[in-house]
């Protein structure tokens, strides 16, 4: 079974300082059919315009993990971290019991854009956490695991059985996912064009697969792709 989301197709809204696109139901965009992907709650596509962003704000029993994309990030957490994460760069934050953030673009000149992804966890009430990891000089052609339930491969430790993989593929290049009986699939479109099972996808797209045997992907054009393997 194959689910399509195309980008045109995913909520949006401009605040003017804040432009974004919600592959799943999230603040004021509400749609009964698309409220997440198993245990995947969120994939927000940000561009926050220079010396913007989101002021000092809680979040409790969620794991919060942002890509940046392009431009810079400046996190700030009510847990002492405070660091620019840049283009190539994945933070993580559990949650859990309480913490309060705040995420703006440092920039005087050039916009942000981001993935923000949330993932419910499989426990509540956690001690919060914070880590970054670094895939600037990731090898293309190849598949590398950004987050993990048992942190395997050095990837984050999330509370929820869900592997995140991140895909960077130059054009003409392909590469595979095999999916284990009972696990499924999301894979979003960061940016690109690949086409995946023989459908094709441009940046903002994503296809969530079930009852399949894994994914196929091959990239028309240099792209990065997103992919969940879920519970």
């Amino acid at each position: 079974m194959t689910i399509l989301r195309k980008s045109q197709e995913r909520g949006h809204v401009n605040h003017g300082w804040l432009d974004s696109y919600f592959t799943f139901s999230f603040a004021d965009y509400y749609d009964p059919q698309w409220q997440g992907f198993r245990s995947l709650r969120v994939i927000n596509d940000d561009l926050i315009l220079p010396g913007l962003g989101f002021g000092t704000h809680p979040h409790r029993d969620m794991e919060i993990i942002s890509y940046v994309l392009s431009g810079a990030l400046q996190h700030r957490d009510s847990l002492g971290n405070g660091r620019v994460i840049r283009p190539g760069e994945f933070q993580y934050m559990a949650a859990g019991s309480g913490v309060e953030h705040s995420e703006f673009n440092p920039s005087k000149t050039e916009p942000l854009r981001l993935l923000q992804i949330w993932i419910q966890p499989d426990t509540k009430g956690v001690k919060p956490r914070y880590a970054e990891r670094n895939f600037t000089k990731a090898e293309t052609g190849k598949l590398h695991l950004v987050a993990s339930k048992t942190g395997r491969a050095d990837s984050f430790e999330i509370h929820q059985d869900a592997d995140l993989l991140l895909g960077k593929l130059e054009a003409g290049q392909n590469v595979a996912h095999a999916l284990a009986k009972d696990r499924h699939a999301w894979l979003h479109v960061a940016e690109g064009e690949v086409t995946v099972n023989g459908t094709k996808l441009a940046g903002g797209d994503a296809i969530g697969v079930s009852e399949e045997c894994g994914l196929e992907m091959a990239a028309a054009k240099p792209s990065q792709v997103l992919l969940f393997d879920l519970n």
